[in-house]
This record gives structure tokens, sequence and C-alpha cells, in this order.
């Protein structure tokens, strides 16, 4: 392990396998963030956390946020994943500090963006997103949040108040070294085309979706 300048002016450890190759000023329609870009040279991956305002080292407003094209791109209304990634950004500014990491290799729970494509295609035939993944003889989920920990360590934060509805990314940060003292619901509007797909997700992968009771109670009403 190397020693470098981070965020905070201190002296932090960079582990080796999580290269930072680049900062800079990155204006956004939600304020004005800076990039940080990372190399992860164990997978061959290129990851980007933004960072807005002055970041401490504990209880650090954060988003881990796993690459999305089709919801974060292209505005898909399957998933809630581009309203999450606007909304968070738009939650860090308005607190005036915190950090959205961008997960790149996270496609369709880790799955990638055709195999993604391929269980969509089975949900539209009537399986749920853990059937679809299994029918394709994939996991569930195959997200790894290691390199997400790393990042954090890089920028010296060493608890983050946690925007996720999902306990596993909770669990997985404090098991690389990350405590988490609060997990921040971020809650998003359901529309006709994903309300079963939260709905698997809250009753399948545990996601805390309390906003879905009022929905469903309206549609079997």
């Amino acid at each position: 392990m190397t020693e470098k300048i981070g965020v905070l002016g201190k002296k932090t450890a960079q582990r080796t396998d999580v290269e930072r190759i680049v900062m800079t000023p990155l204006p956004t329609v939600y304020g004005k963030f800076r990039a940080f870009g990372y190399f992860d040279h164990e997978r061959g991956d290129e990851q980007v956390a933004l960072v807005y305002g002055d970041l401490g080292a504990e209880d650090v407003l954060t988003r881990l946020h796993s690459e999305c094209l089709t919801g974060d791109a292209f505005g898909s209304q399957h998933c809630e994943c581009g309203a999450q990634l606007a909304t968070a950004l738009r939650q860090v500014a308005d607190a005036g500090s915190g950090v959205v990491v961008y997960l790149r290799g996270h496609e369709g729970r880790g799955i990638g963006l055709l195999a993604k494509l391929r269980a969509m295609a089975l949900q539209a035939e009537g399986l749920d997103t853990v059937e679809a993944n299994l029918a394709l003889g994939l996991p569930v989920d195959a997200r790894d949040y290691g390199v997400a920990a790393r990042i954090l360590d890089d920028l010296g934060v060493r608890s983050v108040r946690l925007m996720s509805n999902n306990p596993r990314k909770r669990e997985a940060l404090v098991r690389h070294g990350i405590q988490v003292a609060e997990q921040v619901p971020l809650l998003i509007p359901p529309c006709e085309s994903n309300i079963t797909y939260l709905r698997t997700k809250r009753e399948r992968l545990d996601h805390h979706l309390p906003h879905l009771d009022a929905v469903m109670a309206h549609v079997s009403s």
C-alpha cells in the first residue's frame, strides 16, 4: 500500500488494486461536483465517484449506485434506477456535501447488459426478476461492493449515511470496513411498468419499500 493526499488534505492509505487516476471538476444540472476516476486493476473496470462539497470522515451522505444503462441513460421504467440516481445527486447537492459512487460492472445486478436484457424478455413472459436470472443459470445478485469500500477509503470516508433500500449494501459495506451510521430510504413512486418488479425486490430480495403498501391497497380496492 502507498500513501497519497486525500480529499481531507490528510494522508490516506491507497490500495494498489483500486487506483485513483484523475480528479476533475464536473458541473452538472444538480450542482458542481468533482469526478474522481479510478481503475480497478483486479476486475479491469473503470469507476467514478462524484463528490460534492468538502467530505468529512464520518456520517457522509453516500449513494452506491449500480450501473444501469437502460434506466440511467434511456429512462427505462422497468426499474427505478434512473430516478434513484437523479434523486441521489440532487439530495447530495442539497445537503451541501456527499458522494455518489457509480459502480460499473454492476449491470443487471452483476450479470451484464445482454444477460439483463434476456432476463427482461423472460419477465415480459411472466417470470419475476429472480426467476428470470435463475432460468438463465445466473446468480440472483452477483454484485460485489469491495471496490466501493476502497473508493470511500481513498476519499477518507470512514462512516456513511447510506442512501439505499437494500440491506445487503449496508451489510457489504460494514463487512468491508465502512461503518453505516444510518440507512436513508430512497423511495421512488412506482409506475404501472415497474410495480411488479418492485414488489419482487421487496418480497424476495428484502428491499425496504414501505411506500408500495399504499399503492397495492389502491390496486386491490
